[in-house]
């Protein structure tokens, strides 16, 4: 919904191909993940005014199905079938003299100089002081795209100092030859560009702050060995310690409202539903695979959905709806041997949590020291939505629920 352009990554058809519903027609590069669009009805590909490659605004027709026989409508300009740019907006005149300089209201100005701007373009000129009618717009019909406003602020650091030339090493000296790095390891991927992205703008505008607690995870192990022949059994999946996380914690939001809440830009709107996100390592960057309504499902279900989520995310075959609709994430990078970590907001959600391996360590124990399984994790909030007292009661529960993980299971 907060997106204006998608890219069109490719088309699985060509024009005058038959296609049949719900067969896979193209890919397109979201703000969030490259995600494969199904055919809506049975038809011949015709009309394709969108070529891989192309930036598309939101809601504009790309090409027609059509009947045997059918030619697509003529139009003499791109149909615009959804949400508008900021051109669009009936707003009255402003005099030139009332916009001051860069610190005007990037709206007010486009109005003024019939400048086309996405939303998200213009937020970001409002957050970085950038005056938008020195850029010029590399989107449709010249149209102002986020990527218009970060390469101008970019552009606005100033030039470092010419640096002074250290004395040449003395010629009578040897010197080891000495490998080179790389000047440069590769463009990112289309992913990592929009993960790069959305990681400065949680960190840069979200204020974070942490609260950490060990976990004896001496339950959550009896619990996997407890339930996890009978999901293997029934669902063919071999459950994890991310599923007894997920589900616990998703129980636990149910008491948290306000940790289960989203920040809407001057307000905290509570979500109906508990719906966890997890994040997932694919190439060059991170995706939040979504298990919707997740307090309502069984443990079976949330082994079996994760799987098939991982595995399509790995395969770059995640749809809008896998991806769409988190109100809390989890992020468990245990597997890769991390003792403790904290993680980036994913916006509009008020919190992360960030899962460290479980190792045995010495804990004492009613005056004694034992061994026991522990684990760390990390709570990041959103200090908007949360204070510090809300955030560590919300812990405190989580913990309390994975040390007695069968009471919540069962």
């Amino acid at each position: 919904m907060a997106q204006e352009t998608g890219k069109l990554v490719s088309w699985k058809k060509k024009e005058g191909d038959s296609v049949k519903k719900g067969e896979l027609l193209l890919e397109v590069e979201t703000d969030k993940a490259v995600v494969e669009i199904e055919a809506s009805g049975d038809g011949i590909l015709g009309g394709v005014t969108a070529q891989p490659g192309s930036v598309v605004p939101v809601g504009q027709t790309i090409a027609w199905l059509l009947k045997p026989g059918e030619k697509p409508p003529a139009q003499t300009s791109p149909v615009q079938t959804g949400r508008t740019g900021a051109a669009a907006l009936q707003m009255p005149a402003v005099e030139q003299e009332s916009i001051a300089g860069p610190q005007g209201d990037p709206l007010a100005i486009a109005a003024a100089f019939n400048i086309r701007i996405s939303p998200k373009a213009r937020r970001l000129a409002k957050e970085h002081n950038v005056d938008i009618r020195r850029i010029k717009g590399t989107g449709p019909a010249g149209e102002i795209v986020a990527e218009d406003v970060l390469a101008a602020k970019g552009g606005a650091v100033a030039t470092a100092p010419a640096a002074v030339d250290a004395p040449p090493p003395p010629t009578t000296t040897s010197m080891p030859a000495v490998a080179t790095m790389p000047a440069d390891l590769g463009a990112l991927s289309s992913i990592g560009k929009i993960m790069a992205e959305r990681t400065t703008q949680s960190w840069t505008t979200t204020p974070h702050f942490f609260v950490s607690r060990d976990v004896d995870c001496t339950e959550l192990v009896a619990a996997r060995k407890r339930f996890g022949p009978q999901v293997e059994r029934e669902r063919g999946v071999k459950l994890t310690y991310t599923d007894l996380l997920t589900a616990v914690i998703a129980q636990t939001l149910r008491k948290h409202p306000r940790m289960n809440a989203s920040w809407t830009g001057d307000s905290v709107k509570a979500n109906p539903d508990v719906s966890v996100g997890l994040a997932m390592a694919v190439t060059d960057a991170v995706v939040v695979g979504v298990l919707p309504k997740t307090d309502g499902m069984a443990l079976g279900d949330i082994a079996s959905r994760r799987r098939d989520l991982t595995e399509r995310a790995r395969a770059n075959k995640l749809q809008p709806a896998d991806i769409t609709g988190a109100t809390f994430t989890i992020s468990n990078l245990g597997m890769y041997n991390v003792d403790s970590f904290t993680a980036i907001i994913v916006p509009p959600q008020a919190g992360i949590l960030a899962v460290g391996a479980m190792k045995d360590r010495l804990v004492p124990v009613m005056g004694g020291i034992a061994t026991k399984p522990m684990m760390t994790i990390t709570l990041s909030c959103d200090h908007r939505v949360l204070d510090g007292a809300r955030g560590a009661m919300f812990l405190s529960d989580v913990v309390e629920a994975l040390t007695e993980p069968g009471r919540i299971l069962a």
